[in-house]
């Protein structure tokens, strides 16, 4: 393994496991109140300093650890042990895939931000995210509870239910780009195309019309496939069994569901893995949707180029380099914010309604832009020929 694929390694764990996994607590909880006018997590100090209340995912933490860990009578004991795992291991490794930034050339040495530039990147997240459903389902099961094994079943629907929607969702941005590499998806998101430019086509304008060449729209996933994004950020979610598709927890009728006879860090275990895997969802609309880590209507190696004169080649390089880290995190907490806020806007569905979503409305609305995106390519081909 290259020196550099190790240093994005040891970055994207500590990013992860040290920074966001610990401040979606206090997110989740300061968001929450200011929007439900509390004042949200205030009282864990240290000599007096309270921080805004971050000092409260390090009270979590250490609670975690040293709070008794409690197995049922007549529980599986090793796979109660290892369904934490299982959940929350699929989150982490799902980073491998997910780019935040380009290929860049610093004092001879080739750094690619991504751990694994795979070419079938998404499949490969899909694939690693559908383990966890395993952690899931074995956790109520081996607990050995009415209530944890009924959270199972509902788990086991539910997950598969969306996996199906999940995957053909994208296909028409599959179509599109026509690859499954994250880190050519960012690369592609990079370039503009004319909004009126089918007026050109039409004859109703001559080429070379200046309006027409000015009005210029990035490539974002999002502005090719719109509806697909919000299908693809629902299933997420889904998938995440946060509110409002948290059936599986069901406080209101199963207690708490899957991870009812949990306690100390294996609960801790399968809270972390769902705030991890909202930030997943967002890095992964981030790279697919939102263009990644470029900017709008700047093209990397344009930019690179323009600042190599001042700067000097590797400078260039490396500033490029932290720009395109920051310009993807922003993205990423945005999506944070925005799924955080449906998570408090919206109540709890019931069973039958997130099933009938999945199925009778997701499902048919992907097929049908499957056929529409496959028309729209096909008539774009015939026109620009």
């Amino acid at each position: 393994m290259a020196m550099s694929t190790v240093w994005v390694s040891i970055f994207l764990f500590a990013l992860v496991l040290l920074a966001f996994a610990p401040v979606m607590t206090w997110v989740e909880r300061k968001q929450s109140a200011l929007m439900q006018d509390r004042i949200g997590a205030n009282r864990a100090s240290i000599l007096g300093f309270k921080a805004l209340g971050l000092i409260h995912p390090l009270a979590d933490v250490i609670k975690m650890i040293t709070k008794e860990d409690t197995v049922p009578t007549g529980a599986h004991r090793f796979l109660h042990l290892v369904s934490p795992f299982i959940a929350v291991a699929p989150a982490i490794i799902s980073f491998a895939v997910i780019p935040y930034g380009g290929v860049y050339e610093l004092w001879g040495t080739r750094v690619s931000l991504t751990v694994a530039d795979l070419d079938y990147g998404v499949l490969y997240v899909f694939a690693i995210g559908s383990i966890a459903t395993y952690g899931s389902m074995l956790a109520g099961w081996a607990g050995n509870n009415n209530f944890g094994m009924l959270g199972s079943i509902r788990v086991s629907a539910q997950m598969i239910s969306y996996e199906v929607a999940l995957g053909i969702t994208v296909v028409g941005l599959f179509m599109i780009f026509g690859t499954l590499r994250l880190t050519d998806m960012g690369i592609l998101q990079q370039e503009t195309f004319r909004l009126f430019g089918f007026l050109e086509h039409a004859g109703v304008v001559g080429k070379g019309n200046g309006f027409v060449d000015a009005v210029t729209i990035p490539m974002w996933g999002i502005v090719l496939q719109p509806l697909p994004f919000f299908m693809f950020l629902t299933a997420l979610m889904a998938e995440n069994k946060r509110a409002p598709f948290d059936t599986p927890e069901g406080e209101s009728e199963i207690v708490a569901g899957y991870f009812i006879e949990y306690s100390g860090m294996k609960f801790g275990l399968y809270m972390m893995g769902e705030w991890i895997e909202v930030v997943v969802i967002s890095a992964l609309l981030t790279a697919m949707f939102l263009g990644g880590w470029s900017i709008p209507w700047v093209r990397e190696a344009e930019m690179i180029a323009a600042w190599t004169p001042v700067l000097g080649e590797n400078m260039a390089n490396l500033a490029a380099m932290v720009l395109a880290v920051h310009v993807f995190l922003i993205k990423v907490i945005v999506l944070i914010w925005f799924q955080m806020l449906i998570r408090w806007s919206m109540p709890r569905f019931r069973y039958d309604q997130v099933m009938n979503l999945g199925w009778k409305i997701l499902l048919p609305l992907s097929l049908a832009n499957i056929v529409i995106t496959a028309f729209g390519i096909l008539i774009v081909q015939e026109v620009t020929r």
